[in-house]
């Protein structure tokens, strides 16, 4: 596996981490878990935006990464 495909799938797994944790924050009922739950997400938003960054750099710098 590339460095391109591995930070591509990274990517794709904190997605699907930052989807779950927002479903769960918007499922629960207590408010204190609520709210950790929104908060993590947001964290894991950023991570995934920074990895995007990266990702396009990957693929400008490295043209066999692109379309992985």
């Amino acid at each position: 596996m590339t460095v391109g495909s591995e930070v591509k799938q990274c990517l794709a797994s904190l997605k699907g981490v930052e989807a779950e944790l927002s479903s769960l924050a918007l499922r629960t009922e207590d408010n204190e878990s609520k709210r950790t739950l929104h908060e993590t997400m947001m964290t894991i938003h950023e991570v995934v935006q920074d990895l995007k960054k990266r990702v396009g750099e990957l693929e400008r710098e490295e043209s066999q990464y692109k379309g992985f």
